[in-house]
């Protein structure tokens, strides 16, 4: 396409129904037009390639093919109204091959509270990512206490090749099931009751129609759908 996306990605963030998003590697310029369209409170943490953001976002204006995600990355944590973040924490995990970054928030619902981490852990290295993973659950579990969990992202981990770091989760912090075994996108909890278990959508569902009757996919990740009942 060669343009930015924002009003497409913004538009079929809007049509899921959602109280809590959790967004990986989103540009962070994005983060504020995605609160206002959804209607939401938000918190962010700058991941990778964030090096001279407005020269970064200069070009991306210019030519967004060329530069892809050179442009700079974010994790997000998006609550819909009334729903709130009360507290927000950050957490670094690796500088190196690429900056990853934790955020958690302490999460007042409608319905009650619960605590929130969303995380991208590094690709292609199955030992970083588990090392990531579990430091981010231990910290993640800490500043939680006795409240309900949510941990989720791109954790680049499939249980079927690397089922270690899962059980591990599953023991040492009550933290399960994995989206699937060959999933590398999950959202595990603690404490909350399961409704609808972790999926993957469809690809038509973050698919939309152009005006000449082509259709966008946007993503090269299928979105990950949950829904839990607070205690």
């Amino acid at each position: 396409m060669n343009r930015s996306l924002l009003p497409e990605f913004a538009l079929l963030l809007d049509r899921f129904a959602w109280d809590v998003a959790l967004l990986q590697e989103a540009p962070p310029r994005w983060f504020r037009a995605f609160a206002r369209r959804t209607r939401s409170d938000g918190a962010l943490v700058r991941t990778s390639r964030n090096l001279l953001p407005a020269l970064q976002w200069r070009l991306a204006d210019l030519n967004p093919d060329l530069l892809a995600s050179s442009e700079g990355g974010s994790n997000q944590i998006l609550v819909r109204r009334p729903g709130r973040i009360a507290e927000t924490r950050r957490m670094r995990l690796a500088e190196r091959p690429e900056r990853r970054r934790m955020i958690w928030s302490r999460v007042e619902l409608p319905g009650g509270r619960v605590c929130v981490a969303n995380l991208h852990a590094s690709a292609g290295l199955p030992a970083a990512a588990s090392a990531e993973l579990l430091r981010a659950a231990e910290q993640a579990v800490e500043w939680a206490g006795p409240d309900p969990l949510v941990l989720g992202g791109d954790l680049n981990l499939r249980p079927r090749r690397d089922p270690g770091p899962f059980e591990l989760l599953r023991e040492r912090f009550g933290l399960g099931e994995p989206t699937g075994p060959n999933a590398i996108d999950h959202v595990l909890v603690r404490g909350l009751a399961t409704e609808e278990r972790p999926h993957r959508l469809e690809p038509a569902e973050r698919e939309l129609a152009e005006p000449d009757g082509r259709r966008i996919r946007l993503s090269d990740h299928a979105p990950v759908a949950a829904r839990f009942r607070l205690p």
